[in-house]
């Protein structure tokens, strides 16, 4: 067949013709601190913290470090285009990186997914990276299609060896690729490869659809934010659903509408999804649509409202519009360190916000999705925030990671949520 004419057919000669890994491994000696680091667990090795180096790699040759008694410490992915220069596999003792190794590392993951919910639930993370141990690696299940994102391109030399091994433990219709940002900005080491392709299964003109609890939504997986959805909130989303009966919510930053969906079926009266996307907006009413067929879903009003968070929270508090639940989820507000304490800020005035437009005695529903602020710092922040507007908050629950998104070293901790009621203005 001709490639031109079968999208799938080029990416997967593409891949082909992907060199791997060389068979010659980079030797590395690191700092003390990086060696305790390592012998703790930790998925990663800098740059700086490499005091000699055996020779010069290319992205995804495997790089072994050896200790200061020059004894196996571990053997990961180098790519020498990141600061993070060594994303460790294995650790304490040597082993063969190759498609059984790499079958055997996702069987794990596949284990430790057993016990998410059945028939009702075809939509989840399968691979969490560095806490599945495969650092740098997402797979996303959507019903039949599975997406790959790769976060460093040191993964690439490796897809002829990690795609068998997926398609044996996870067995499904379509692979889609997805590039993290700093994968995009080299095409010159992408082998024709580009963010979206569909590398093996039909083509892809539309969203798929899958399944969350029993709710039906639609995911763009070759040209949505992150993966096509949101899937490590699912548990929060059902949280909300139990909160919902005879309510009116808001939902900011809504993007496709999971938590209005989701409180429109526990019996909301009346939702408005906020987002500065349209197009986010409009999947929003589709995915309404989709569940129409749920009677209290085809009740609920579900109005749109298209603009910045901050400006629309000002404008509809001034306006005098209060709602029962107000769920606050916005993107990531940090990426590094240095970004946390205006994060921090950002998520006060968030919350100050919100509670100008919830009513006494309200639910607060507020999280963040930003690694490099600490858990406490985020909870801190937001209860400050309260107070200083005369509503000190009393807390229901906290809650972070779900099954399907573990936590195995502590930067991979980013996920927290509070819940909380809000009493009128003192």
């Amino acid at each position: 067949m001709d490639p031109a004419a079968n999208p799938c057919s080029a990416y997967l000669e593409a891949l082909s013709r992907i060199p791997g890994p060389s068979d010659r491994r980079i030797a590395l000696r690191v700092t003390p601190a990086a060696e305790r680091a390592l012998r703790r667990g930790h998925p990663w090795l800098f740059d700086q913290a490499i005091l000699r180096q055996s020779h010069d790699g290319r992205p995804g040759d495997l790089a072994v470090i050896f200790d200061r008694r020059r004894r196996f410490l571990a053997i990961g992915l180098y790519d020498p285009s990141s600061p993070l220069r060594v994303r460790v596999l294995q650790r304490g003792e040597p082993a063969t990186i190759d498609r059984d190794w790499f079958r055997a590392r996702l069987a794990s993951a596949a284990r430790l997914r057993t016990c998410l919910p059945g028939g009702g639930t075809t939509g989840y993370r399968l691979v969490h990276g560095e806490n599945d141990g495969l650092p740098g690696l997402v797979v996303d299940r959507y019903d039949r299609t599975l997406v790959l994102k790769l976060y460093t391109l040191a993964w690439m030399s490796h897809l002829r060896d990690v795609l068998p091994a997926l398609a044996e433990v996870f067995p499904a219709e379509r692979f889609v690729l997805r590039l993290g940002r700093a994968a995009q900005a080299q095409p010159q080491n992408l082998h024709g490869l580009s963010d979206g392709a569909v590398l093996f299964g039909p083509a892809l003109d539309r969203p798929v659809v899958f399944q969350e609890n029993g709710l039906r939504f639609e995911a763009d997986p070759v040209h949505g934010q992150k993966t096509g959805f949101f899937l490590d909130q699912r548990d929060n989303r059902a949280r909300v659903e139990k909160l919902s009966s005879g309510t009116t919510v808001l939902n900011v930053f809504a993007y496709t509408g999971g938590f209005s969906v989701y409180a429109a079926r526990g019996g909301a009266r009346a939702v408005l999804s906020l987002d500065v996307s349209r197009p986010a907006l409009a999947a929003a009413a589709r995915n309404f649509a989709l569940n129409r067929d749920q009677p209290s879903v085809a009740a609920a009003k579900h109005e749109r409202l298209a603009g910045d968070a901050f400006e629309a929270l000002a404008r509809l508090g001034r306006g005098g519009r209060r709602f029962d639940v107000v769920i606050l989820d916005p993107p990531a507000f940090a990426r590094n360190r240095d970004q946390a304490p205006q994060a921090l800020a950002a998520y006060a005035r968030l919350t100050r916000l919100g509670l100008g437009v919830l009513r006494p005695g309200g639910t607060l529903v507020q999280a963040s999705c930003s690694g490099p602020v600490a858990v406490d710092a985020f909870f801190s922040a937001v209860n400050k925030a309260a107070v200083q507007v005369g509503r000190p908050l009393r807390e229901i629950e906290r809650t972070g990671h779900p099954l399907d998104h573990p936590v195995a070293f502590p930067e991979g901790r980013y996920l927290k949520c509070l819940f909380a009621t809000a009493p009128a203005a003192g």
